[in-house]
């Protein structure tokens, strides 16, 4: 089965970066949301293939998301909820879910049901390109392009900005991103701020000033998936405020 993105629309932090953890440590590509207007938006432009939603938002309902999603494509969804009668179950599966989960809930029993919603997903295709903005990141070729230019990127480079893609952005350590991108184990993690210094040389408006690969503090670093998604962040890449290139290139 190729990856299968999944969002978490939960409204308790703690939870919800624990099931996001277990759920990228089980291989699955993971978006995450805290309310219903992050929800929608990230919905709509990343179009998961399972959405883990909490059927009690801070800002409203969310089996009133659930009826939305399930009218605009064919993600699968998940309800949690802490409303455990038959009658909460029946409106949840009403409104659209394909299964519900009563909170509290085992890890184990969680990842089972996210892997029976996979498998009647049928045989799922890795993506063969990841579009963030004006951002486009080629998997297949292995080639990222900003807008109309091709950007350079070594090997260790692109696999680095593919493994900080996939945290969604979630901050990643410098061990994370050591284990995850680098093919050999390495243990100085400055190995890391080097590679993220070249990086953003080469795809930043201003490298200076990064924006778009944000260190974040006694953490690491993550992709700050909202700022390509700013038109404006747009706009001034099309008005000629471009990352740092040298040149259009061919395959990397």
């Amino acid at each position: 089965m190729g990856t299968a993105c999944i969002q978490i629309v939960e409204g308790n932090p703690h939870l919800r970066s624990l099931l996001g953890w277990h759920l990228q440590q089980a291989g699955y590509r993971v978006l995450q949301s805290a309310d219903l207007g992050r929800a929608r938006e990230t919905f709509q432009h990343h179009k998961p293939n399972l959405m883990v939603l909490d059927a009690q938002l801070p800002d409203g309902d969310g089996l009133e998301l659930c009826r939305w999603v399930s009218q605009q494509t064919e993600t699968y969804i998940l309800v949690l909820s802490a409303r455990t009668t038959e009658a909460d179950v029946v409106a949840g599966l009403r409104a659209g879910a394909d299964d519900y989960l009563s909170k509290p809930f085992g890890m184990q029993e969680f990842l089972a049901r996210v892997e029976a919603l996979t498998r009647r997903m049928g045989r799922m295709r890795a993506p063969a390109s990841l579009t963030y903005g004006d951002l486009n990141i080629d998997l297949v070729q292995r080639r990222v392009r900003y807008g109309e230019i091709f950007i350079d990127l070594t090997p260790q480079e692109f696999s680095l900005l593919y493994v900080l893609t996939q945290a969604a952005g979630a901050p990643l350590s410098r061990t994370d991103l050591l284990q995850r991108a680098w093919p050999d184990a390495i243990d100085n993690p400055r190995t890391v701020d080097t590679h993220v210094l070249s990086l953003r040389k080469k795809i930043e408006v201003d490298p200076r000033q990064p924006s778009i690969i944000q260190t974040v503090r006694n953490v690491g670093y993550r992709f700050n998936v909202e700022r390509l998604l700013n038109p404006v962040h747009s706009v001034a890449a099309r008005n000629g405020v471009t990352p740092s290139l040298s040149s259009p290139v061919g395959s990397l």
